[in-house]
């Protein structure tokens, strides 16, 4: 009888949104650990764990509400902990800081290490602002310091993101920049007749540019009318982004958000991959873009900002082209010149795809990260790691 594989636990609160493939990827990549699901709920239009291995406190029913209360105001879920437990999860490999500091008291409670993996959003976000926001995002504040000290690692997806969780006091021989990876098996491009068009991929939040990318279209339609800003995805600035397009340019469209494999296609289609994404007023930036990996192993050449950690993404020069944030006039020369210049525009298509393979596979990322499952397993009695015994969030 073969032996069965330890298991661990991937704590997301929301499990899981459409654009978190990269934590689907990730875990389904791993081979020495079996992953299991958990969170308060499902999102009725998200990504699809597999449901006999996800657990859950709230399926949408009164006591499910009141459940998914208890733990988030109090730490109290024994609905969760209960099958938790006869998992017997070596370690919790949590999403987020957020998703951190709600998956502490469930830490506690099974008495077993964790991981918080940060994707660069609450270490950038300037702390007067986050104090404004949601219930848990404040919680996260309260119990940021109780993190630093119990949680065993943190991992960051970029250098950038690193810097800002050292500028916040996280103890930096507890911080490692680790690459999530993609599915290079998934993401290969295919013969198919490259289309004039540039792709946007994103949430059409103020972070992602996606303005910035309207206005150098309208500059690079001045001179190329043929060419067709596509956008995939959907959020609040939708609105005012569809009015600017509308004034300002002549082929565009808005495709809302669309399954992983149109937004593929698209990838197959397109000439030009641009999410400009820039620093947004709550000091939020890009922490990677998983997106801007995919576009290079699909071949597709790729144009933005030198912006939060898109430069460990984008290779300037090689795979792609990062103009000055916010300046989309220079956005716009970029996207003629890739456009002019087919031997250029060839170079970048090919080196693309080896430079994610080199560095970004998933599942070479996932024998790197199960590595440090197995290093955080057997420190776990460490006398430096702070180990309680409750569910108590009391410091």
């Amino acid at each position: 009888m073969l032996n069965q594989k330890p298991n661990v636990l991937i704590y997301r609160d929301w499990l899981l949104p459409p654009s978190e493939t990269f934590v689907l990827a990730q875990a389904e990549a791993l081979e020495r650990f079996t992953p299991y699901y958990i969170g308060s709920r499902l999102i009725k239009e998200g990504l699809r764990t597999p449901p006999e291995r996800t657990l859950l406190l709230n399926k949408y029913t009164p006591l499910g509400w009141a459940r998914e209360a208890s733990f988030k105001m109090f730490g109290f879920a024994p609905a969760l902990v209960a099958p938790a437990k006869k998992l017997k999860p070596l370690l919790i490999h949590a999403h987020f800081g957020i998703g951190g500091s709600l998956a502490l008291p469930l830490k506690r409670y099974l008495q077993i290490p964790m991981i918080v993996t940060y994707h660069g959003y609450e270490e950038m976000i300037a702390d007067d602002i986050a104090q404004k926001s949601y219930f848990s995002y404040r919680q996260y504040l309260q119990r940021r310091e109780i993190l630093k000290q119990e949680v065993s690692l943190f991992l960051t997806v970029s250098q950038q993101s690193k810097e800002h969780l050292l500028q916040q006091g996280f103890p930096p021989d507890k911080i490692l920049v680790h690459y999530t990876g993609i599915n290079t098996e998934v993401f290969q491009s295919e013969s198919v007749k490259r289309e004039p068009v540039v792709l946007f991929v994103a949430r059409l939040v103020e972070k992602k540019g996606c303005e910035y990318l309207i206005r150098a279209m309208s500059k690079v339609q001045a001179m190329q009318p043929e060419m067709e800003l596509v956008i995939i995805g959907d959020g609040e600035l939708r609105s005012s982004l569809e009015e600017l397009a509308k004034s300002s340019l002549q082929k565009y469209r808005f495709l809302g958000v669309q399954p992983p494999d149109v937004v593929k296609d698209w990838m197959n289609r397109a000439k030009i991959f641009c999410v400009p994404s820039i620093t947004a007023v709550s000091g939020e930036a890009e922490g990677f873009g998983m997106v801007f990996a995919e576009a290079q192993a699909m071949g597709l050449p790729v144009v933005s900002f030198a912006s939060g950690a898109i430069p460990e993404a984008v290779a300037h020069g090689e795979v792609g082209f990062l103009a000055a944030e916010r300046n989309w006039e220079e956005l716009a020369d970029y996207i003629l010149l890739l456009m002019k210049d087919e031997q250029l525009w060839h170079r970048f298509s090919t080196f693309g795809p080896q430079r994610v393979c080199s560095l970004f596979d998933v599942k070479k990322q996932a024998r790197l990260l199960e590595k440090i499952y197995e290093q955080v397993i057997g420190d776990r009695h460490n006398p430096h790691q702070v180990v309680a015994s409750t569910g108590s969030l009391s410091s």
